[in-house]
């Protein structure tokens, strides 16, 4: 597989495409992906998920990824090494600051495609894209400091969708949002998907998270992740990489048997069943 090399601390520019012009590869930094025009599918760590204009993705230098293009697309890249950490530290609050942002950008797995659901949200983050694209463009004193600074501002925005250590929010509606994006990013974790451990992540109490996640989604906590689960099943069913037994290990299932049997009642057909009949 290819490895892409960034020798900047920071990079942003755009592309303007018809045809993905690269290979499956990984990087040696982590990267910001900002769909401003165009349809498609973004090939992620063995899944397919559909993109469209105001998409944003987060990646790590683990990420192994790959664009299909449905219709001219213009990507926007934000790149980024660990050297800029470094260079973000310089008080106190920063150093906290730089901790959200790393913990934002580590705790991506098992997203389910852009990490910005909110319109208006995303309206901001892509605001913010714009001065950060004109600084980095722009031949004036202060230019990398402010670039620097628009670019902390971005990913602290992004990190408060992300980020656990910053999901006790204020607001009843954003704190539902950030318990529900806990479950959605620690879905596969079996330990942090204890009442116990959700609880404490939110500093309530095990009977009352329980409680307020029923009362919010209409769905216990254990049929809510499962929900979560069957989305990715039928999701790696699709890419045909994996067979039955590899999804159910994959997913946290006990065996193939007891995958076969959840996914037939959540979906009213048998894994295999489902992904024959999607290419018919």
């Amino acid at each position: 597989m290819k490895r892409f090399t960034n020798f900047h601390s920071l990079n942003v520019f755009s592309l303007h495409l018809d045809v993905w012009e690269y290979e499956w590869h990984t990087h040696n930094f982590y990267e910001v992906i900002f769909i401003e025009q165009g349809t498609g599918m973004h090939l992620l760590n063995g899944l397919r998920f559909e993109y469209n204009a105001g998409d944003i993705f987060l990646l790590t230098p683990e990420d192994a990824h790959a664009f299909e293009i449905q219709s001219t697309t213009v990507f926007s890249f934000v790149k980024f090494t660990e050297q800029l950490f470094f260079e973000l530290i310089d008080n106190p609050h920063a150093k906290e600051a730089v901790s959200s942002i790393k913990n934002a950008m580590l705790n991506t797995n098992n997203r389910l495609g852009s990490v910005v659901a909110s319109s208006t949200d995303s309206k901001y983050l892509f605001d913010l894209l714009k001065v950060l694209q004109y600084e980095f463009r722009n031949d004036a004193p202060y230019q990398y400091a402010i670039a620097l600074s628009v670019f902390k501002s971005m990913m602290l925005y992004l990190a408060r969708h992300r980020n656990e250590s910053a999901l006790l929010l204020s607001n009843a509606n954003d704190r539902l949002q950030a318990v529900l994006s806990y479950i959605r990013l620690h879905a596969l974790d079996a330990e942090k998907m204890k009442i116990n451990a959700l609880a404490a992540a939110f500093h309530l109490s095990p009977n009352y998270i329980s409680a307020y996640i029923k009362k919010h989604t209409g769905l216990s906590l254990q049929h809510y992740v499962i929900q979560i689960k069957i989305k990715q099943a039928e999701q790696l069913l699709l890419q045909n990489n994996f067979n039955v037994g590899e999804i159910a290990s994959r997913l946290g299932f006990n065996d193939a048997s007891h995958f076969n049997k959840v996914f037939k009642k959540y979906k009213g057909a048998a894994p295999t069943a489902f992904r024959v009949s999607d290419k018919l």
